[in-house]
């Protein structure tokens, strides 16, 4: 069965410090419910996660869905955002990590990666460089997610044009948000081998799409 790989760069700056880390566990764990309810994405599906704040950690493995165990997501009380960083490491893991297709033997579906942050890059020189790399790696679909009002949708935007934002980064709009990556992923697995994008579904009315 060839494989579906999902990244999530997730932000734990001190900024997400107290309930909204909270809230960020409890959607991670529904959206990774809800994914093994359905039979496709148990058969394909391989997530990982890397976690970014003064340091950037890949706390998940790339694991498939039905071996997936969800670490508790901790975050410093305060520290700097290295988004630049994050895309780095991701760069690394995506280049050793994805199988290529060969004459005797298919590839991995194009792989797909949420980015959800609710402050800026500190290492903006860094996040520009990796720009161009990342979007050389031909993923099936790039979504951002910007929480609160610290987040810049103008930096995100650089990186993809599929940039939502988030009033606030409480229980009930993380949990929305998830749910919706959790169909996203899904509509991901439904279009494999048509070779086009992923196109994104409809957003709750909790989420705004950046234009």
């Amino acid at each position: 069965m060839r494989r579906l790989p999902v990244y999530f760069l997730l932000d734990t700056s001190g900024s997400m410090f107290g309930e909204p880390i909270q809230a960020l566990n409890n959607a991670l764990s529904n959206m990774v419910s809800t994914l093994r309810a359905d039979a496709q994405a148990l058969d394909s599906l391989w997530l990982s996660i890397i976690t970014f704040d003064r340091d950037v950690k890949e706390i998940c493995p790339l694991t498939e869905l039905a071996m997936f165990q969800l670490p508790e997501i901790t975050c410093p009380q305060s520290g700097p955002t290295h988004t630049g960083k994050a895309l780095e490491l991701l760069h690394q893991k995506v280049q050793a990590e994805v199988k290529k297709g060969t004459a005797d033997q298919k590839g991995d579906w194009k792989p797909l990666l949420f980015l959800f942050t609710d402050g800026k890059p500190n290492d903006l020189m860094v996040y520009r460089e990796m720009l161009p790399k990342i979007k050389a790696l031909n993923f099936g679909a790039i979504v951002c997610c910007a929480a609160g009002t610290l987040a810049d949708d103008s930096l995100l935007k650089e990186l993809t044009n599929d940039v939502v934002h988030l009033d606030t980064a409480d229980s009930s709009t993380l949990k929305q948000f998830f749910k919706w990556v959790s169909e996203t992923i899904e509509q991901g697995n439904k279009s494999q081998g048509t070779g086009e994008s992923v196109a994104l579904p409809p957003p709750p009315s909790e989420i705004t799409v950046v234009i």
